[in-house]
C-alpha cells in the first residue's frame, strides 16, 4: 500500500471516530430528555445524518412531538410543527400568493412562504389529513424544494421531516398513499413505555426538573458529517445483499421466502435498497467503523422495508405482521451467493 493510500486510510478511521463521537452525544443529549424509545431516537438521528425522512407511529403521549423539539434544539436547526388536520389544506402547508400593492399603488402577486419553508418539520398526525393535503409534501420530501406559481424554491439544507401518524385502526385517519410512504426512509413503530419509564415519565412531570439541552451540531457540521458518509466502504457483496434483500420482499423473486410468495402483493421500491445502505453507512460510523458489515444492512430492515411492502387479500385476512416477515426475508437470505 503507498504512503498516500496510508494516510488517506488513516485519516478516515480519524472521521469515523470523529462521527462516532458526535452521534453518540447527540444520542446521549436526547436520551436526557425522553424516557426509553432508544430505538426511536436511534432511527431519527440515522435519517438525519443521512438525509432521510422518519414516520412515528404510536398513540399519543409517547412523546413523539418532545422528540423533535429535542433534536432541534441538539442540532440546532429551525424547526416548525404542522398540525394536520380534515380541514387542512395544501396552501396551508406550502404558502400562497397574496396580492399586495407597492409605493407607487400597482398591484402585484407576492408569494407567502408556509410552514414548510425550515428545516426540521414536524408533520403532526399526518393521516388526519386528506391526501389531497398530504401530498403537498411529496415534491419537497424527495426534492428538498417547492414548485408554485411557475417558481421553484430551494429549501434551506440539511431538511428533515419528520411526521406521526395515529393507528390507522383509528377513527379519523387516512392511511398514506404508497408513494408517500415511500419517500418515508423508515417508519418506526413506537413502543408504549415500561413501568420503570412510565415512573419516570411520571416523577418529572410532577418535579417539574428542568433539563438542559446543549446545542451539540449546527447545519454545517451535520453536512459535514454527511460528506464523511459517502468515504465509507461497501463492498460489491455487501452492495448486493442489500439488493437481494430488497428482492426478497417480492413474490415472483427467487429469493424470496414461502410468507412473502403466499401474503405479500407487492414489495420494497429501489428506493428501499438505497435506504439500506445509507443507514447502513451511518451505523457503520456510528461504531467507528470506515467499512459496512452484513449487521449494518440487517439492523434498520424492518424500519426500511415493512411500511413499503403490500399485502394480498390473504395475508389482510391473517392480519399478517409485515416486520415478522421481514425477519423471515432477513433470516432465510445468505450472505453469500
Amino acid at each position: 500500500m503507498s504512503a498516500a493510500a496510508v494516510g488517506e486510510f488513516g485519516s478516515l478511521e480519524a472521521e469515523a471516530e470523529h462521527f462516532k463521537t458526535q452521534f453518540a452525544e447527540a444520542r446521549m443529549a436526547i436520551n436526557r430528555v425522553i424516557v426509553g424509545q432508544t430505538r426511536t431516537i436511534e432511527a431519527a438521528l440515522t435519517a438525519i445524518m443521512c438525509g432521510g425522512n422518519v414516520l412515528l407511529e404510536g398513540v399519543p403521549g409517547l412523546g413523539k412531538t418532545e422528540l423533535v423539539k429535542a433534536l432541534s434544539r441538539v442540532l440546532d436547526l429551525e424547526f416548525r410543527r404542522i398540525q394536520f388536520t380534515p380541514d387542512l389544506m395544501p396552501a396551508d402547508i406550502v404558502g400562497t400568493n397574496v396580492m399586495t400593492s407597492d409605493e407607487n399603488g400597482q398591484y402585484r402577486f407576492e408569494f407567502r412562504k408556509g410552514p414548510i419553508f425550515t428545516q426540521l418539520l414536524l408533520a403532526d398526525e399526518i393521516n388526519r389529513a386528506s391526501p389531497k393535503t398530504q401530498s403537498a409534501l411529496l415534491e419537497t420530501m424527495q426534492e428538498h424544494s417547492v414548485t408554485t406559481g411557475g417558481n421553484i424554491y430551494q429549501l434551506k439544507e440539511p431538511f428533515f421531516v419528520l411526521a406521526t401518524q395515529n393507528p390507522i385502526e383509528q377513527e379519523g385517519t387516512y392511511p398514506l398513499p404508497e408513494a408517500q410512504l415511500d419517500r418515508f426512509m423508515f417508519k418506526v413503530v413506537v413502543p408504549f413505555l415500561n413501568r420503570d419509564e412510565l415512573n419516570e415519565v411520571v416523577s418529572r412531570t410532577i418535579l417539574k426538573t428542568p433539563v438542559e439541552i446543549p446545542k451539540l451540531l449546527d447545519s454545517e457540521r451535520i453536512m459535514a458529517l454527511r460528506r464523511i458518509l459517502e468515504k465509507v466502504v461497501v463492498t460489491d457483496a455487501l452492495r448486493d445483499y442489500a439488493v437481494r434483500l430488497v428482492l426478497a420482499t417480492h413474490p415472483i423473486s427467487d429469493f424470496a421466502p414461502p410468507r412473502v410468495r403466499q401474503f405479500v402483493k407487492w414489495g420494497a421500491s429501489p428506493r428501499a435498497a438505497q435506504a439500506l445502505i445509507r443507514a447502513a453507512r451511518v451505523r457503520a460510523l456510528a461504531e467507528g467503523r470506515a467499512h459496512v458489515a452484513f449487521e449494518d444492512i440487517r439492523h434498520f430492515a424492518g424500519e426500511v422495508l415493512g411500511h413499503r411492502m403490500l399485502l394480498n387479500y390473504d395475508g389482510q385476512a391473517e392480519n399478517l405482521d409485515l416486520n415478522e416477515v421481514v425477519q423471515e426475508c432477513v433470516t432465510n437470505l445468505s450472505e453469500t451467493m
